[in-house]
C-alpha cells in the first residue's frame, strides 16, 4: 500500500535514527494490519519514521525506530535481545549512493513494497524519494520484517532486518521434535 504522508519530512538524518523495543503505540500517520498465520501485526508509519506491533497467543511484541526524542540507544549494526516471552534478532545497514544511483534504488524499493499485500510505503511530502516502507512475511515459527527509510538530502538509504518469534520451553521444544520423525505440513 502506497500512501503520501500528511506531515513535514521529520527524520532530517539517518543518524538521527533510534532503536528500542517494547515501547507503546506512538500516533501513526498511515497502518497496515495483517494477520500472517495467527500473528497479528500493524505496521504503522511514523512522523519520526516506523513502528511494528505484533501479537500473538503468548504475547505482545514492539519495534520502533524512529527519532525518538531523549533516546540515547543508536540505531544497532545488529543485535539480538529476548524480552518476556519473545526472543527479537535485528539488524541495520546505513548506505551512501550516489544521486543516480540513489534514485533508481528509491523507485525499485517503492514499487517492490506499495504492490505487495503485506507493504505499507509512505512518501514524505518535498522529494518522491523520502520515504519510509516497511514489507513483512512469516517463515514458520517467526514474523520476519524489512524497512527501508530514504535520506534524498544525503543519499543514504538505511535498510533495517528483524526477526521475531516466541521463546519454546526446553521440553517443549524436545516433544515437539522427538515424536514420529516425519510428517510435513
Amino acid at each position: 500500500m502506497l500512501t503520501t504522508l500528511n506531515t513535514s519530512y521529520t527524520d532530517t538524518r539517518a543518524a538521527d535514527l533510534a532503536w528500542a523495543l517494547g515501547r507503546e503505540p506512538l500516533p501513526a500517520l498511515a497502518t497496515l494490519d495483517l494477520e500472517l498465520a495467527g500473528a497479528r501485526l500493524q505496521l504503522r508509519l511514523l512522523g519520526a519514521s516506523h513502528q511494528v506491533l505484533l501479537e500473538e497467543e503468548r504475547g505482545r511484541c514492539s519495534e520502533t525506530v524512529a527519532c525518538i526524542a531523549g533516546s540515547s540507544t543508536p540505531l544497532p549494526l545488529g543485535v539480538a535481545r529476548r524480552v518476556g516471552g519473545w526472543e527479537s534478532e535485528f539488524a541495520a545497514r546505513v548506505g551512501a549512493l550516489p544521486p543516480h544511483s540513489f534514485a533508481g534504488r528509491a523507485q525499485e524499493l517503492l514499487a517492490l513494497v506499495s504492490d505487495h499485500p503485506h507493504g505499507l510505503v509512505g512518501v514524505f511530502p518535498g522529494s518522491p524519494h523520502a520515504f519510509t516502507a516497511l514489507l513483512a512475511h512469516r517463515q514458520g515459527a517467526h514474523v520476519h520484517w524489512r524497512t527501508w527509510h530514504a535520506y534524498p538530502q544525503d543519499g543514504q538509504l538505511v535498510a533495517t532486518r528483524t526477526r521475531v518469534g516466541t521463546r519454546v520451553a526446553v521440553g517443549a521444544a524436545r516433544g515437539a521434535r522427538g515424536g514420529g520423525g516425519g510428517g510435513g505440513e
